[in-house]
């Protein structure tokens, strides 16, 4: 059987495996999981912590939860999408090494997108994923 997800970072186009993530990502046809926006809260309903790189650990034991519950690794991701708030590259040297932790190597397409705000004045990190389930 031909491999599910197959990820490319063509010559052609910057090196995006070099920073944890791939350009491409085709899929075999398959079942798919859309995984809703993960945020920096607990299932106890704790507030999300202050600094961005404390939500990005959250946003990604969550995601990984996530993952977990629909018998999926990283391996399986197909496509993630990360909205935050007051985007800068500052920022986002702070988040990705939480990121790329949850990617198990795994380096899944990514697409980053600055936003005024998320669901609730307090977040400043979301993430969303769409997942190859195995056959």
């Amino acid at each position: 059987m031909a491999q599910s997800l197959t990820r490319l970072n063509p010559p052609t186009l910057p090196d995006a495996g070099a920073l944890g993530y791939s350009q491409i990502t085709t899929v075999e046809p398959g079942r798919l999981a859309f995984i809703s926006g993960q945020v920096a809260w607990r299932p106890g309903g704790e507030p999300a912590p202050d600094s961005v790189a404390e939500q990005a650990e959250l946003v990604a034991a969550n995601a990984k939860a996530a993952l977990d519950a629909i018998g999926a690794s990283p391996e399986n991701l197909v496509m993630v999408r990360v909205y935050m708030v007051d985007l800068t590259p500052g920022r986002i040297e702070e988040v990705m090494p939480h990121l790329t932790a949850m990617f198990a190597g795994a380096q899944p397409s990514l697409t980053g997108v600055g936003v005024a705000a998320l669901a609730a004045p307090d977040l400043q990190l979301e993430m969303e994923m769409i997942v190859r389930m195995q056959a």
